[in-house]
């Protein structure tokens, strides 16, 4: 067997308030082990994490149907269809993309809601608060203060870890996704809409997190749920105790792994 054909392709998707910078860990864990990784940002996000807070301007009005686009172009353009991991609206458009049959498999962190999904709990109400409670920032770009991204992200970090966090990783992120996910049952033709029933999807691992605030894990168990109504394969997994950035929190390695060594148990040979 081929190096190439052993190590499939890795595609990292990153979610809202973040950039390609949250997924470091990952991406060299995963190369180390042979793959190819490849981690793109979001269509119009200039640079790196001190570009986009320097002039997050270009960010401005970017919806759930563009982000789904761009990745898609990036996965079309592999010669062999890759893993797409994606974290929050990341985890979202893994579940878009799969339902377009695209990539060999797909691990969704803590996704956004996609249309269907109904649980609202009081902490995703609080956590959306920030951009929902001002109809205008629709098309706006705007960034969490430390204390909301405390709350969204990193509560079961000290305030020490929080901070370090925040100034390492967080960027002002583009509001419509978040009013684009929280009214899409109530919109026709809604960019958060897959078919439930598809049973060509990839196979699917839906990862949800116990002290999540921000996509809590009865929100992902009840997608892994929908999602399952269909003949393709869907998991569900949950950590106790872990927050929404479970990508970077402590005890991030043994969620990346277990990612990965689920998804090549699953992968074509």
């Amino acid at each position: 067997m081929t190096p190439e054909l052993s190590a499939p392709t890795i595609v990292l998707v990153h979610g809202l308030w973040l950039t390609p910078r949250s997924w470091e860990g990952w991406k060299e864990r995963f190369e180390s082990r042979g793959h190819r990784v490849l981690a793109p940002a979001w269509p119009r996000m200039p640079g790196e994490v001190e570009d986009v807070r320097r002039d997050p301007s270009p960010l401005n009005g970017l919806g759930v149907s563009e982000i789904a686009e761009h990745y898609a172009a990036a996965v079309r353009a592999l010669d062999r269809p890759p893993i797409i991991i994606g974290h929050s609206f990341g985890g979202l458009v893994t579940e878009l993309l799969l339902d377009r049959g695209l990539g060999a498999i797909g691990v969704a962190l803590s996704p956004a809601p996609i249309k269907g999904v109904l649980r609202l709990p009081i902490a995703q109400l609080r956590a959306s608060l920030p951009v929902l409670g001002n109809p205008a920032n629709r098309t706006r770009t705007v960034a969490l203060t430390r204390k909301q991204f405390h709350y969204a992200f990193t509560n079961t970090m000290d305030a020490e870890q929080a901070r370090t966090v925040y100034d390492r990783y967080h960027v002002p992120g583009p509001a419509r996704p978040i009013f684009e996910a929280a009214f899409a049952n109530f919109t026709r033709g809604a960019p958060t809409k897959v078919d439930f029933h598809n049973g060509d999807r990839p196979p699917l691992l839906i990862i949800g997190n116990g002290a999540d605030h921000t996509v809590p894990a009865s929100v992902s168990k009840e997608a892994a749920t929908r999602l399952g109504k269909s003949n393709a394969v869907v998991e569900y997994k949950e950590y106790p105790g872990r927050p929404h950035f479970v990508v970077g929190a402590p005890g991030w390695e043994e969620v990346a792994d277990y990612a990965l060594e689920w998804a090549l148990r699953r992968t074509p040979q």
